[in-house]
């Protein structure tokens, strides 16, 4: 396994001050912080719900009822019978009852169990996936800001650099050993470098507030890279053989297959609407009044029970219309399904080859980093006896901090590479993140 060591001056100038926070701390905040993975684990909860819903359509459906009637009937017999006088009837009447249906068979019912077991496991990767998501977004955060800040470093390195070559410029024309031309020239470098400045400044707040965002608050200053700091090859360092691990693994890929899996649920749950159903019905009723239209009140008690059939035999075609409707639905979601699995191979390719990438530039870098460190100890050398002058020291310094800020967004870009790799196949974990929180501290 190929390891590259850098020390903490390249990648960082100096470790974070004693209380800096690391990457972990700012993990744990975005946990409880972050609204989107709250909310996803909202909606989780939310879709677990749906199995027992889906479940009580096997069950009893009891319902009780309760009435009050006041009743007013006013009656004229022609021609009148016997025993019976007309006349109007003023009387309330009551009644209580209880009903029960039993499903015995509703095919429908099966399939719709089946589609919410399917959406409870793909909510499971659908959670799973957010808390791999906000590892990747932490991390991303967290290095930006650490760029950003570099970046700064490294202008200002060459704000110094181009202010001694501004300053020596005036020297040399009020000495008249340069014209003036060479004095506007000196301020317009030394005024974009200002302006690039004012830039850095920005960029760093706008890379806080990113990070503020995720974690609900303003971070403090943060730990940055120190000595010893290790970054391995992928394992296996074969990119089909982490393909492969994804179209098995990759949580993108199992929503997917689970979006696919509901819509074949769906064709075979319109075409049960086509069958008959049968429920067991029960009904205890009790009815009470206190007079009628014969003159004497009564009370009842009803108990039924019995069997329903429905058949659909017609209903406008809509029946076969839903059919054909989750049948192009499925085409769709076969093809969701393809297009996941081709865009989780793209992904884990890209990210296979920034991480080998990053680390052959790394390499590179290294050297250059040396090399600028020699030709700085040589323009110091040099102006000691007089052959190199303070701003070619300065042109050293500005040489060697841009090739340190490349090395350290080689660093940064192959560690989020890494993370994307494991996020592309589904293992990543916030082990993973406290490996890579181990670099930028010293390991207890």
């Amino acid at each position: 396994m190929r390891c590259l060591v850098v020390g903490g001056l390249v990648l960082g100038l100096a470790a974070g001050p004693a209380l800096a926070e690391d990457l972990m701390s700012i993990y744990k905040d975005a946990l409880q912080q972050d609204p989107v993975y709250t909310g996803a684990k909202s909606t989780y909860a939310a879709t677990k719900e749906r199995l027992p819903q889906s479940r009580a359509l096997f069950l009893p459906n009891i319902n009780a009822t309760a009435n009050t009637t006041y009743n007013s009937t006013d009656i004229r017999y022609e021609p009148r019978p016997a025993g019976l006088a007309p006349g109007t009837f003023n009387y309330p009447s009551y009644g209580v009852g209880v009903n029960l249906t039993q499903p015995l068979f509703r095919p429908q019912n099966y399939s719709l169990y089946d589609q919410a077991q399917i959406q409870v496991a793909q909510a499971e990767s659908q959670l799973a996936f957010s808390g791999q998501d906000l590892i990747q977004r932490v991390a991303q955060a967290y290095f930006d800001v650490l760029l950003s800040e570099y970046n700064l470093l490294t202008v200002r390195a060459q704000k110094a650099a181009t202010a001694e070559q501004l300053a020596q410029a005036k020297r040399n024309f009020q000495v008249g050993t340069a014209t003036i031309t060479d004095t506007y020239d000196a301020q317009a470098r030394f005024d974009l470098v200002t302006a690039q400045e004012i830039t850095g400044v920005n960029d760093i707040e706008v890379k806080r507030r990113a990070l503020q965002q995720i974690i609900g608050r303003l971070p403090g200053p943060l730990a940055k890279p120190q000595e010893n700091m290790l970054l391995s090859a992928p394992e296996p360092n074969e990119m089909e053989a982490w393909v492969q691990a994804a179209y098995s693994n990759s949580l993108q890929v199992q929503i997917a297959r689970a979006n696919l899996d509901l819509s074949i649920k769906e064709v075979e749950r319109s075409r049960y609407a086509h069958y008959p159903t049968i429920d067991a019905l029960g009904l205890a009723q009790y009815g009470s009044q206190n007079n009628s239209t014969l003159g004497v009140g009564q009370n009842t008690t009803t108990l039924n029970i019995g069997l329903q059939l429905n058949l659909p035999l017609y209903q406008g075609g809509a029946l076969s219309s839903k059919v054909r409707e989750a049948i192009a639905n499925k085409s769709r979601s076969e093809q969701d399904f393809e297009n996941a699995r081709r865009t989780v191979a793209q992904n884990v390719r890209q990210s296979f080859l920034a991480v080998n990438t990053g680390l052959a530039e790394i390499e590179a870098l290294k050297q250059a980093v040396a090399s600028n460190r020699l030709s700085v100890d040589a323009s110091k050398l040099g102006q000691e006896v007089g052959v190199r002058t303070q701003v070619d020291v300065l042109n050293a310094h500005q040489l060697l901090y841009s090739a340190q800020r490349d090395l350290a967004r080689s660093y940064y870009s192959a560690i989020l590479a890494q993370i994307r790799l494991k996020q592309a196949v589904g293992r990543l974990t916030p082990v993973d993140l406290d490996n890579v929180n181990h670099l930028l501290r010293p390991t207890p």
